[in-house]
C-alpha cells in the first residue's frame, strides 16, 4: 500500500494508502526537506512516496496569510504540487470534503470532520510506518523517523505541530497517544518510541 504524506489534521481520511501525518503536507514547513531526508532514511530509499494536500488547511491559510478557505483550498492544491515537484515526490491531488476521492498513484481519501470545526481531543503520534487504522478525533503526527534524526530536528519540528494544533483547538490539553504497529522493522520502531520517550513527547 503506498505512503502518502497529508496533514496531521484530524478530518483526513485515506481509504487506500498510508498516511503520515506532517502538518501542511510539509508546505511552508522550514524542515521538511530535513524531515523527508529521515523518512526515506527510515522507510528505505527506494520506497516511493506520495504527497496530497487537504482541504481546510488551517496551517496553510496562516503561512500563506489568505483570507477565505476558497483562496487557501486552490492556494494548496498548486503549491503542493509544486511542492512535490521541488522534493521528488509523487503529486496525488487533492482531498475534499466529498465522498472518499479517488486520486493518483494509489491514492484514495477524504476529509471526514465538519466543516469549520475541529473535533480532536488528541495527537496519534506514528512510529511503525504511518496510519495503521483511522485515528478519529486525534490529530496525527508521523514521528517514524525520528530515531535516526538528531534530537534539535526532532524537538522543533514535533513541538511545532503540536503547539499549532493546541491553538487551533482552544481547548484543554490535548491527549498524546502512540501507534507503534506498521511495516518498519522491529529495531526502527523501538527507536522511534525511545527517542520519543526521551524527548518527553509521551
Amino acid at each position: 500500500m503506498a505512503y502518502v504524506i497529508t496533514c496531521g489534521d484530524e478530518g483526513v481520511q485515506i481509504n487506500n494508502g498510508t498516511r503520515l501525518g506532517v502538518i501542511g503536507a510539509g508546505l511552508m514547513l522550514e524542515e521538511f526537506p530535513d524531515v523527508l531526508k529521515y523518512i526515506k532514511k527510515s522507510f528505505g530509499e527506494t520506497e516511493e512516496l506520495a504527497i496530497a494536500g487537504s482541504a481546510e488547511n488551517d496551517w496553510s491559510k496562516e503561512k500563506l496569510n489568505l483570507d477565505t478557505w476558497e483562496q487557501t483550498n486552490a492556494s494548496v492544491q498548486q503549491k503542493v504540487a509544486a511542492l512535490a515537484d521541488d522534493q521528488g515526490l509523487l503529486y496525488s491531488g487533492f482531498l475534499p470534503f466529498a465522498d472518499p476521492r479517488q486520486l493518483k498513484h494509489d491514492i484514495k481519501g477524504h476529509m471526514v470532520r465538519p466543516q469549520l470545526v475541529h473535533i480532536a481531543n488528541g495527537i496519534s503520534f506514528t512510529l511503525g510506518g504511518g496510519e495503521q487504522i483511522y485515528h478519529l478525533g486525534r490529530f496525527v503526527i508521523s514521528a517514524d523517523w525520528i530515531g535516526v534524526a538528531p534530537d534539535e530536528l526532532v524537538k522543533k519540528v514535533l513541538q511545532t505541530q503540536i503547539d499549532f494544533y493546541q491553538k487551533i483547538v482552544g481547548k484543554e490539553k490535548l491527549l498524546r497517544v502512540i501507534e507503534d504497529t506498521g511495516d518498519l522493522d522491529d529495531k526502527v520502531i523501538a527507536k522511534n518510541k525511545a527517542k520519543l520517550e526521551k524527548l518527553g513527547f509521551i
